[in-house]
């Protein structure tokens, strides 16, 4: 089954590339690696704003993670249109990094990051989607986002 049939088969379009609001680019290629910048979280189109551990649960912030893969992911399907390619070229989701606004005592961010890791595995595949990875814990994310991600992809 193709990416494409994949995200049809769970009702997931891909948003356009997002503007960046600082000095930087969305994606960068070198070689046969695409870099994605980071992807805060948003909701209904705004920063899903919280902190996880005071206003926000692991679940809530697992569902804003995925929000987050689904952003990436219409990223990557540009990064790969500006090389004459689609999302059935990747070969591999090489890295995933993770960063959840969340409280001192939080422990549970790599739970939270599996919202985006679980949907990467499902639309790519068990070989594909598997992925190196880090979450961190930080004490604020831009506008407030309960959670931002940046990934590193191959493609052929």
């Amino acid at each position: 089954m193709s990416v494409y049939d994949q995200l049809a088969r769970l009702n997931i379009v891909l948003p356009p590339v997002s503007v960046p609001a600082a000095a930087y680019v969305p994606f960068v290629q070198t070689g046969n690696l695409i870099f994605l910048s980071g992807h805060i979280a948003r909701q209904d189109g705004k920063p899903w704003v919280g902190q996880v551990g005071l206003t926000m649960t692991t679940e809530e912030a697992k569902l804003a993670a995925r929000a987050v893969a689904i952003d990436l992911m219409g990223t990557l399907a540009a990064a790969c249109l500006a090389v004459n390619k689609d999302l059935n070229h990747v070969k591999r989701i090489v890295k995933v990094l993770s960063l959840v606004n969340s409280t001192a005592t939080y422990t549970e961010q790599h739970l939270v990051t599996n919202g985006c890791s679980e949907l990467l595995g499902e639309v790519f595949g068990p070989t594909a989607g598997a992925h190196a990875r880090s979450a961190f814990g930080v004490a604020q994310l831009p506008m407030g986002a309960c959670v931002e991600i940046e990934l590193i992809a191959e493609i052929g």
